[in-house]
């Protein structure tokens, strides 16, 4: 691409190696969560929320398990500030829960906002003000010291106004555009922030670090995570909390790798929606956890009912290959990922097997209230003969033949490539129906009867072009037999060369089904299925569908 060489790299590594965290293998506790759907997520809408959605949204995370919610901006909007006081006057604010509340470092609107936090149970107050050398430079025209001075009276205002107002409040500082600060500034005014609210282990302070705006490869801001966990005054009275964006695509990395740094916190959003490319999406954050056995803290176990909530206040679509949570993240259309997963399934119901193995599926779908029938196996013509045959038999209990099942599959596939559309399982069900199953076309069977004889002998009656015929003949069963008398009667070569059975439902009155596969003397198999509650009747429905097919 052309004009690359006007860019250049704009985060800034620590002073001297941070490398600890390459030490951990993976994570193995939940971090405090803190959403920001309300906030940063609402900010970035096309059109943010009304009261009643937020409210809505607000439940929906209570729901969830979220104890520490942002709701909002108050001195920035009516509607934020109402909000925030609906919640408060209408006591929908659960005892369990603090939200959190975000305010520049400028006096009047740090008033708006404990203003607006009247009565609050818990709350905590988000200030910030932004320190990269681009903002330092190009928006604010202000030196370090300068930029320190707006930090360090927005942190005494906080007090001040925390001590002469009802209710329980703690404080978060954010150095906004932490990723494109040097990392000695950095660290210089968090510390000179936190000399200010001089926290205690028992009334810790929040420091947050922002990725703004992703800059660097994660590793990168693992580093610079670790070199302020290091190098942050009262380290022991500190919660560090990290808010990465994901300009780069690489939030939920940078999240991973922040937390193994020695974050203790994450600010970030469902389904990752925010500014630009988003927040770090705590879906995938949490679940990423759950399938190395960790418990997030979070229920997430009825996404769909999440992503409805969240698709209708936010006007936002969930992406179909959104981790976890897209429509199709289960779905398995390549014939080979079909086989796998069946199999899988399979062998998971045989072995009893306590832990999740199965193949490409990275979580059971049933934890987080997907289906197996209707969103794993999905059927179109890129689809194989292992998916095809485990809808069948999932969902209908048909357990075709392997040779079967492979005729089977090619005929749906070629309906499904004529059609050039995906196949629902009904739609599968009644192509097997209709091409195999008690087929009476040509030769039509009316009734058959049996003696025995050296073997079995059968007297059978079939219509064939609408004309009864009676024919007797012998065979070593009354398969056999039947089939003896129909060879005969229509002129026909085969060798009966498969035959399967199987219960179809449970109880004595369930029906059976029978597969026959009939072979020309070339050896090409024509299949057939019969249903019927006498099995010898099945039987002989499953030759005489196969014989229609080749009559």
């Amino acid at each position: 691409m052309k004009n690359y060489e006007k860019y250049k790299r704009a985060y800034f590594m620590p002073p001297v190696k941070c490398l600890k965290w390459t030490e951990k293998e993976y994570i193995d506790k939940a971090p405090i969560w803190c959403s920001v759907d309300l906030r940063d997520g609402n900010q970035a809408l096309v059109v943010p929320m009304s009261l009643e959605e937020k409210i809505t949204f607000f439940k929906l995370l209570v729901k969830v398990g979220f104890k520490e919610i942002e709701v909002g901006f108050p001195a920035a909007s009516e509607t934020e500030y109402v909000f925030l006081r609906t919640l408060i006057e209408q006591n929908l604010i659960p005892d369990d829960v603090t939200i959190q509340v975000l305010t520049q470092s400028r006096e009047h609107i740090i008033k708006k906002t404990f203003e607006a936090l009247k009565g609050a149970k818990s709350a905590v107050v988000h200030l910030y003000n932004s320190t990269s050398v681009a903002q330092r430079e190009q928006v604010f025209k202000k030196s370090k010291e300068e930029i320190i001075d707006i930090a360090v009276s927005g942190a005494k205002l906080l007090k001040e106004f925390a001590a002469s107002t009802e209710g329980n409040f703690r404080f978060e500082y954010s150095p906004e555009s932490f990723t494109g600060t040097e990392m000695e500034f950095a660290r210089d005014i968090c510390n000179a922030v936190i000399d200010v609210w001089q926290p205690t282990p028992d009334n810790k302070a929040i420091i947050n670090l922002p990725v703004t705006v992703e800059h660097s490869m994660p590793h990168v801001y693992a580093s610079q995570v670790e070199y302020m966990c290091e190098n942050l005054n009262r380290r022991e009275s500190l919660i560090i909390s990290l808010h990465p964006h994901n300009d780069r695509g690489c939030a939920v990395a940078d999240s991973e790798m922040g937390l193994l740094a020695g974050a203790d916190r994450i600010e970030g959003t469902l389904f990752g929606n925010g500014e630009r490319t988003g927040n770090v999406d705590i879906i995938t954050l949490a679940l990423n956890m759950y399938s190395h056995g960790v418990d997030p803290n979070l229920d997430f176990s009825n996404l769909p009912e999440i992503t409805s909530v969240y698709e209708d206040v936010t006007r936002m679509r969930v992406y179909e290959r959104q981790p976890y949570s897209g429509q199709l993240v289960f779905a398995a259309f390549s014939g080979s990922h079909q086989d796998a997963i069946a199999k899988g399934m399979k062998w998971r119901e045989e072995k009893d097997c306590p832990y999740w193995t199965v193949p490409y599926l990275p979580i059971d779908p049933k934890d987080v209230g997907r289906e197996y029938e209707s969103d794993v196996i999905r059927i179109n013509s890129q689809s194989g003969k292992g998916g095809i045959g485990y809808v069948l038999e999932q969902k209908y209990g048909y357990n075709l033949p392997p040779k079967m099942r492979e005729d089977f599959g090619y005929t749906v596939k070629g309906v499904s490539d004529r059609l050039h559309k995906e196949l629902l399982p009904d739609e599968i069900y009644k192509i097997f129906i209709e091409n195999y199953v008690n087929i009476q076309d040509k030769v039509k069977f009316i009734e058959a009867h049996y003696k025995q004889t050296n073997g079995i002998e059968a007297t059978v009656t079939v219509e064939i072009n609408g004309v009864n015929k009676v024919i007797t003949r012998s065979g070593n069963g009354r398969l056999d037999a039947v089939s003896n008398a129909l060879k005969e009667s229509l002129g026909l070569n085969y060798t009966i060369a498969s035959y399967s059975e199987h219960a179809l439902e449970q109880g004595s009155q369930s029906k059976a089904v029978a597969y026959v596969g009939i072979a020309d003397a070339n050896g090409k198999i024509t299949w057939g299925a019969g249903v019927d509650n006498d099995i010898i009747l099945a039987s002989v429905y499953a030759l005489i569908s196969a014989i229609n097919k080749i009559a």
